[in-house]
């Protein structure tokens, strides 16, 4: 065969694999691989297989060992041969039919319309920029960028985040205290239980996913009692040295920590020897208020500040970033091991040049504007139709609180369920342990649906409400 030839056959090789029989000659074993790998439905139909010269060299067996398999399943009608488009199996190649389950009925309808907290507008992904970003990224990279990854993360990345979260939140850092990681959550993994063993006050209502991750921390959590000015963080003792706070938008009743509580909370670290974990979630969406600035900016030896861009970007970016006292950084380093295990070198790229082109700044101000008009949306339905429902906590953020009569969040919720709407109740998370008055309410996130489902996402969050009380 000329070598034009060999080198196109190269070329066109596909992996197949396939286990012939000790038994028997090799074609018949063959054949028997063949039929079987086309009948249990792993060879799809319409999947292209190797050559011959490509396949009988991959299985140690001669060339015409191959034709004359294919050949014999050609005639079966298993696998089609056409000039110009190789050996195919054929498109009604005989399957076996799994058994499968029969799936239980809903009892329920499932939901039409999604208005759960905890996410932005996936439709809202800044594709093209991004894109953009990650070929500038890539173009300029490093050869080290592409090798073991470090645990601090790329210094590109904490370069510019410092300089981001020094403008834009008011945190006073370097670069080399900032630790790259893959979201809050993994955050809370790297600082508890080997850097942090608790015990850790916490506020009463928050995500019970956190406060799992606690459990098996073996961290005791102890819940402070919200009110108007956030957190009552006065209930602090000397015993609990360390408190996990959310103090520029309280997750999820929606207030912020009030000044005078943002001072005494810091106080009362720098008392005790103790640290304040500041979860700046959504600080970049703010609407009618003044921006507040981070916690961190008080004491930044006393405050450890955690953000990410699950909320202003996406979770599938799975980015987060702490912020820690100098005295801390080689404790969270020696968790989180001697190679970055989590955070993607290429995202982490991308982010850093995505912050520093400005096209970060821009896609907040982008979503912020988007984000107030469905919070305004929500509020005139409200108004138009439950004027007895006022929403709360909608002075940022990407959710609002409907306060309910006592006694009404769970029928509230079953009515939502049969309206196709999908959306989240108070209670699910108040701490357990919690010894305030217990609220009825709705949490209900607006930057949850695509922009042509909003509207009507309303509508039946409207018509699950009850009447006036």
């Amino acid at each position: 065969m000329p070598e034009s030839w060999v080198n196109l056959a190269e070329r066109l090789g596909a992996d197949l694999h396939l286990e012939l029989s000790g038994t028997g000659s090799k074609r018949a074993a063959l054949i028997t691989a063949l039929r079987d790998a086309v009948r249990s439905g792993r060879l799809a139909p319409g999947t292209r297989l190797p050559p011959y010269r490509s396949l009988a060299a991959d299985l140690g067996i001669a060339r015409n060992t191959v034709a004359d398999a294919y050949a014999e399943l050609v005639a079966e009608g298993r696998l089609t041969a056409v000039q110009g488009s190789g050996t195919r199996v054929a498109d009604r190649a005989e399957l076996l039919t799994p058994v499968r389950t029969p799936k239980k009925a809903p009892d329920t309808p499932a939901p039409r319309h999604n208005l759960r907290q905890g996410q932005p507008d996936a439709a809202s992904f800044p594709r093209t920029e991004w894109l953009a970003a990650a070929r500038r990224a890539l173009a300029v990279a490093p050869h080290d960028a592409f090798g073991p990854g470090d645990p601090r993360g790329r210094p590109e990345l904490r370069e510019a985040l410092a300089g981001y979260l020094a403008r834009a939140r008011g945190v006073r850092t370097s670069p080399d205290r900032i630790v790259v990681c893959s979201g809050f959550a993994h955050a809370l993994r790297l600082l508890f239980p080997a850097v942090l063993p608790g015990p850790l006050a916490v506020e009463s209502y928050g995500l019970a996913f956190h406060r799992s991750i606690f459990t098996a921390a073996s961290v005791a959590t102890i819940p402070l009692s919200l009110d108007e000015n956030g957190a009552r963080v006065d209930e602090l003792t000397a015993a609990v040295r360390t408190v996990l706070l959310t103090p520029a938008h309280q997750f999820p009743t929606g207030g912020p920590l009030h000044h005078d509580r943002r001072t005494a909370v810091v106080d009362h670290a720098r008392a005790t020897g103790g640290l304040v974990i500041e979860d700046d979630y959504d600080g970049e969406f703010r609407y009618d208020r003044k921006p507040i600035g981070a916690v961190q900016g008080l004491d930044p030896e006393r405050v450890v500040y955690a953000g990410s861009v699950s909320k202003s970007l996406s979770p599938a970016l799975r980015l987060g970033w702490l912020v820690l006292p100098e005295h801390l950084v080689d404790a969270v380093l020696a968790v989180k091991g001697e190679r970055e295990a989590w955070a993607g070198v290429l995202d982490q790229l991308t982010l850093a040049e995505f912050v520093e082109s400005g096209a970060y700044d821009k896609h907040i101000r982008r979503m912020r504007q988007r984000y107030r008009r469905r919070r305004d949306l929500l509020a005139g339905a409200l108004a138009a139709q439950a004027p007895h429902v006022a929403p709360t906590g909608v002075a940022a953020g990407l959710h609002a609180v409907l306060r309910l009569p006592a006694g009404t969040e769970k029928s509230v919720l079953k009515a939502a369920t049969w309206q196709g709407l999908a959306l989240d109740g108070l209670a699910a998370f108040r701490h357990p342990a919690t010894t305030m008055s217990t609220m009825d309410g709705l949490v209900v996130g607006y930057a949850t649906p695509p922009e042509h489902a909003y509207a009507a996402a309303v509508d039946a969050l409207c018509r699950a409400l009850p009447p006036a009380w």
